[in-house]
This record gives C-alpha cells, structure tokens and sequence, in this order.
C-alpha cells in the first residue's frame, strides 16, 4: 500500500458533525468517511488514474 499523506484540515463545525454522523452511519471513522467521499469524487470527476497504468 502506498504512503499516506498528512495534513491539518479545518472545518466548520456544522460540516464536522454531519461527517460524523454520516461516517457513524456507514461504520467508518470521520477520516475514512472523508477519504472515501474524496476518493468517489475524484473517480467521477476521471481525475484517478487508470490502474493498469500504476
């Protein structure tokens, strides 16, 4: 797997709770919830790259 990077991220907390209960929701932690929300994004944006090309 590859490296992961870190970073602060700062948000409202109306936004943070939302992302809470909707990650409680779906058993992940906030940060998986934010991760998998980004990553959906990026694949319907075609911004991912293709993985026979890694």
């Amino acid at each position: 797997m590859s490296e992961k990077k870190s970073f602060a991220l700062r948000l409202d907390p109306k936004h943070f709770q939302a992302l809470q209960k909707w990650a409680d929701d779906e058993l992940r932690s906030v940060n998986g919830q934010i991760e998998y929300v980004l990553r959906e994004a990026l694949r319907k944006a075609g911004r991912l790259p293709d993985k026979n090309s890694e």
